[in-house]
């Protein structure tokens, strides 16, 4: 994976004013743009997209300190026109273009990425691979904004929000693998972005033949492998440092790539306050 993220990074380069089909790119390299965006923004920090903006950014800058046609220059990086080159260029640098050519400045380069693969092991990577038949994810669901860190105040709300009697009806309801309550991410940017949204879902699983509720939300996840992380520790904290070492450690060495689907938390244990907690993080996978 290090090695296609590589490939994708010296891509941009060469294509500095043309759109980048990432599905294309990454087909060809033997991977998904699903995985390739997605472990691009894990170690990077940034989407492709956002990254490929602050390349083009930082080399169009230099033409523009050198007093080259504007329009020119726009076209030559992939805009239509100098009002939204300025905008892009402003967004990146923090200043218009007319103030950079004449002062010089301010400039905020991004440098070209290299992705190296370094092997910590600071994080336990307690790890199993579960080959599962269809199943239905069925409970209650909203649109949330994505948050990389600390607790999430709008999935807190939204389950604070059910009745209580209604947690435990949907236990009752249970009846396959993953068990349990079960807090779900689905439709997440691909990039990873946080602040977009995601829907996420107060569920639990049940088999493909059961009849869903009226009252209640669903999503139907076909047959697949998962691999499942098993973490403990501070809450949230243990499990979002997990969440973030599949992509830095687990996935660049092992033969597995993410594929379209939910992710799925389930609580094992827990502290009466929350505070602490033993979780099982599944993320749907294929062999790489």
């Amino acid at each position: 994976m290090i090695e296609i993220l590589n490939r994708l990074v010296n891509e941009i380069e060469e294509q500095r004013g043309n759109d980048i089909d990432l599905d294309a790119l990454a087909a060809a390299m033997g991977t998904t743009g699903y995985h390739a965006r997605r472990m691009f923004s894990s170690l990077a920090g940034m989407p492709v997209s956002e990254y490929v903006r602050r390349r083009r950014m930082t080399l169009a800058a230099a033409e523009v300190i050198g007093g080259g046609d504007l329009l020119s220059i726009a076209v030559r990086y992939g805009y239509g026109s100098t009002e939204a080159f300025g905008r892009a260029f402003r967004a990146v640098h923090g200043a218009g273009h007319g103030d950079v050519r004449r002062d010089g400045g301010p400039l905020r380069s991004q440098p070209q990425l290299r992705f190296r693969l370094t092997v910590e092991g600071s994080v336990p990577m307690d790890a199993r691979i579960l080959n599962r038949p269809a199943l239905r994810l069925i409970g209650h669901a909203t649109r949330v904004p994505l948050i990389h860190e600390g607790v999430n105040p709008h999935i807190q709300e939204h389950i604070a929000s059910l009745p209580a009697d209604e947690h435990d009806r949907l236990k009752q309801l249970s009846n396959t693998e993953p068990a349990g309550l079960l807090q779900v991410s689905d439709d997440v940017d691909p990039d990873y972005t946080e602040g977009s949204e995601l829907t996420y879902l107060h569920s639990v699983a049940i088999d493909i033949d059961t009849d869903v509720p009226h009252d209640l939300d669903a999503i139907e996840v076909p047959a697949g492998e998962w691999a499942v992380f098993r973490t403990s520790g501070d809450h949230p904290a243990a499990l979002q440092s997990v969440w973030a070492a599949t992509a830095t450690e687990w996935f660049p060495s092992n033969p597995w790539r993410l594929r379209p689907g939910p992710s799925i938390v389930t609580i094992l244990e827990r502290s009466p306050n929350f505070s602490s907690a033993t979780c099982e993080l599944w993320l749907p996978v294929e062999r790489a």
